[in-house]
């Protein structure tokens, strides 16, 4: 294990239009998913509606999948939406081999989820958090 291995997914909040932006930068694995499944749902799964940017995203395993599955069944519990946008051509593979974009709406770009959501009014857009394994951003010392 290298020190990189402690670090190898970024994760980043804010709000725009009302709709809470979750963008994941690096890989979701069996180590990084329940960072993903933190940010999904900490103080967010009552959120109208949050899409998660996946256009960061090189890897994705089973782990990941059940991360997603468990945030959409968080955001339904309270009344939410969560939408997924721009996986990789690998990332989007693996969902439809698993029939996840049937159960939560997967948009080939961010402004396309952003543009398939209903508007909420709501603050200013603004960062309200970034996660980052070992303290890196984006996955960079």
């Amino acid at each position: 294990m290298t020190d990189n291995d402690n670090w190898h997914l970024s994760i980043a909040c804010r709000r725009t239009g009302g709709v809470r932006v979750i963008t994941a930068c690096g890989e979701i694995d069996l180590d990084s998913a329940p960072q993903l499944l933190d940010a999904l749902t900490a103080d967010g799964a009552a959120a109208p509606v949050t899409v998660v940017d996946l256009s960061g995203v090189t890897f994705m395993d089973s782990s990941g999948i059940n991360a997603l599955i468990a945030a959409h069944h968080a955001a339904q519990h309270h009344g939410g939406q969560l939408r997924l946008a721009a996986p990789s051509p690998t990332v989007s593979e693996i969902f439809g081999i698993v029939g996840l974009t049937e159960v939560v709406p997967c948009h080939p770009t961010l402004r396309d989820a952003l543009d398939a959501c209903p508007r909420q009014s709501g603050g200013p857009d603004v960062a309200d958090a970034r996660r980052n394994r070992g303290g890196h951003q984006n996955g960079t010392s």
